[in-house]
C-alpha cells in the first residue's frame, strides 16, 4: 500500500474535492507514482489523510472504478488496474478538443469544412495569388474584401453598410474585440458580458487593461435589467448566445439599444454564426436598428474556416476613424492574403453557394444528435441555429463526470463551467449554468454517427446517476 501518497487539495477551488482526489490519482498514475497493480489506501485512511469525508473519497473511487483504471478485490483492497497515457486534469474541465486529438471532436465553435466545395476553395486561392505584391498594407482593409463583405451582409443579414466608411477588415473576433477596447475605451473602464459567455472576448479586453462585469443570461440571453449604470461598453451575442443558445428577443433588443443610447456607450454585436439559422429567418441585426450606437462584429472562422483568419467590424465612421487610427499607431492590422480569398469567393458566387450549401447539410447533423439525446430522455437547450446546443446537467461535478465518461467513450466533450467568468481578473462569478456544449460541425458525417450515440450514453449515465458516476461508461467501438 502506498501510505506515502501525496495528494493536494484546494479547498478554495471551484471543482468539487471528489473531483479533486480523483484528478490527483490519475495524475499520479500518468507520472509514474502510482503504477499498475498498486494497492491504493482504503477510503478512510485516505480521506483521513486529506481531511476530507469517506463519502469525498468514495466517490472519487467510485469514477475510478468506472472509467477502468482501478478494481477491488474481495478481502485485499483496490488497486490500480491501468495508468491513464496522460494526466488529465486540465481535459476533465474541457480545455480544449485539440488537446486530445485521438478523441472525437465534439466542442463547439467549429466550421463544417465537409460542406466547402474544394474545387472552389482550391480555385480562390489562387486567383487570390495572382495579384502584384502590394507595397503597402491598406489598414482598412483590401477595398474589393470590404465591399463583399457589404453585399453579403445585405443579401444575408439584412444591413445595408457603405463599404468605403463604414466597413473594415480585421483578423477574427477576437482580434477586433482587442482593437475596440484599445481605440475606445481606457484601461480602468468596465463592459458588461454576458455569462457565461465567449472567454477569448473576455481575454482581449482584459488584455486592453478593461474591467469585465458579468451579466447573466437567460432563455432570452443577456438580461439588459442587470446592467449596471457605470459601464462603457456592452459586449453580447444577440443572434444566438454562446454558449447557451438563446435568441435575444424584439422586445429585448429594443431595451438594450435603449439603453446604450441614454448611457452613451457602444455595445458590442458579436455576430459569430448569424448566417447559420434553420427554423427561421435571423431576426434583424442590432447594428440594422441602431447603426449609432451598435458596433457589428462577424467572422469567416464559422462559416468557412479560422485558415483565412479574416472577419469584420461595421461601425458609424467615428468608430471605424479610431480603430484605423490605432492600427497606424501601432502598425498593425489584418493580412490581405484571407481577405483576397474571400473576396473571389464572393465575386464568383461561391460564397452565396457554400451558405445555401450549409443551411442544407448542417441541420440533418443537428437532428442526428438531437434525436440520440432524446432517445436517451435528455433535455436539449438552445436555438434551432448555429452549430452547437447545450444538454443542462446539475452541477460542475456533474459536468465533470460526463467529460470524464466522454474521454473513456472517445469523444472530446465541453462543460459550460469553463465559459463563465473566472477568478484572475477583477470581476468572478460562480459558475450558475452547468452543463455540455456540444458541437456537431467538426466532425465528419460517419464520425458524427458514431460520436453522437456515444455521447448521449454518456450523459445519460450521468444524468440518471446524479452526482454519482455510472458504473461503466460506453466504450468507442
Amino acid at each position: 500500500m502506498l501510505d506515502d501518497l501525496a495528494l493536494t487539495i484546494d479547498r478554495t477551488a471551484d471543482e468539487p474535492l471528489s473531483v479533486q482526489v480523483a484528478d490527483g490519482l490519475r495524475a499520479a498514475a500518468a507520472t509514474g507514482v502510482l503504477r499498475a497493480r498498486d494497492r491504493l489506501p482504503s477510503s478512510r485512511a485516505l480521506a483521513v489523510r486529506l481531511g476530507v469525508s469517506r463519502t469525498v473519497v468514495a466517490a472519487a473511487y467510485d469514477q475510478l472504478h468506472a472509467e477502468g483504471w482501478i478494481a477491488g478485490r474481495r478481502g485485499s483492497g483496490t488497486y490500480l488496474t491501468t495508468a491513464p497515457a496522460a494526466t488529465p486534469a486540465r481535459a476533465a474541465l474541457g480545455v480544449a478538443a485539440d488537446e486530445h486529438p485521438d478523441l472525437l471532436d465534439l466542442f463547439p465553435g467549429a466550421p463544417c469544412v465537409e460542406a466547402i466545395d474544394r474545387a472552389a476553395w482550391r480555385r480562390a486561392w489562387r486567383r487570390a495569388a495572382d495579384t502584384d505584391p502590394a507595397v503597402r498594407k491598406d489598414r482598412a482593409g483590401a477595398p474589393e474584401f470590404r465591399a463583399a463583405i457589404a453585399e453579403h451582409l445585405l443579401r444575408h443579414r439584412g444591413l445595408g453598410a457603405a463599404s468605403d466608411t463604414d466597413v473594415i477588415a480585421t483578423a477574427g473576433t477576437s482580434s477586433a474585440v482587442g482593437e475596440l477596447a484599445s481605440a475606445l475605451l481606457r484601461p480602468g473602464d468596465t463592459v458588461a458580458m454576458e455569462d457565461p459567455g465567449y472567454q477569448r472576448a473576455v481575454g482581449a479586453f482584459r488584455a486592453a487593461g478593461v474591467l469585465v462585469h458579468p451579466v447573466p443570461v437567460d432563455s432570452g440571453g443577456l438580461r439588459v435589467d442587470l446592467l449596471p449604470p457605470t459601464i462603457a461598453a456592452v459586449y453580447c451575442t444577440p443572434a444566438h448566445q454562446f454558449p447557451l443558445g438563446a435568441r435575444m428577443p424584439a422586445t429585448r433588443r429594443v431595451q438594450l439599444v435603449e439603453f446604450a443610447r441614454r448611457a452613451g456607450i457602444p455595445v458590442i454585436e458579436d455576430d459569430y454564426d448569424g448566417e447559420l439559422r434553420y427554423d427561421t429567418a435571423p431576426l434583424p441585426l442590432l447594428a440594422a436598428m441602431a447603426p449609432d450606437v451598435v458596433v457589428h462584429l462577424g467572422t469567416t472562422s464559422k462559416i468557412l474556416s479560422p485558415a483565412l483568419g479574416v472577419g469584420w467590424l461595421v461601425a458609424a465612421p467615428q468608430i471605424t476613424e479610431a480603430v484605423l487610427a490605432h492600427r497606424e499607431r501601432t502598425g498593425t492590422g489584418p493580412s490581405p492574403a484571407g481577405q483576397r480569398v474571400l473576396a473571389e469567393l464572393a465575386r464568383h458566387g461561391d460564397l452565396a453557394r457554400h451558405l445555401r450549401r450549409l443551411r442544407r447539410l448542417v441541420p440533418p447533423r443537428r437532428e442526428l444528435l438531437v434525436t440520440a439525446l432524446r432517445g436517451h430522455g435528455l433535455d436539449v437547450v438552445g436555438d434551432d441555429a448555429g452549430s452547437h446546443l447545450v444538454v443542462p446537467l446539475p452541477s460542475a461535478e456533474a459536468e465533470a463526470r460526463a467529460i470524464a465518461a466522454g474521454r473513456v467513450a472517445g469523444v472530446a466533450l465541453d462543460g459550460l463551467s469553463r465559459h463563465h467568468l473566472r477568478p484572475g481578473g477583477e470581476q468572478s462569478a460562480a459558475p450558475h449554468a452547468f452543463g455540455i456544449a456540444l458541437g456537431y460541425t467538426a466532425l465528419d458525417w460517419p464520425e458524427l454517427t458514431i460520436a453522437a450515440p456515444l455521447a448521449a450514453a454518456c450523459l445519460a449515465a450521468v444524468a440518471r446517476s446524479g452526482l454519482r458516476s455510472p458504473s461503466e461508461s460506453p466504450a468507442r467501438s
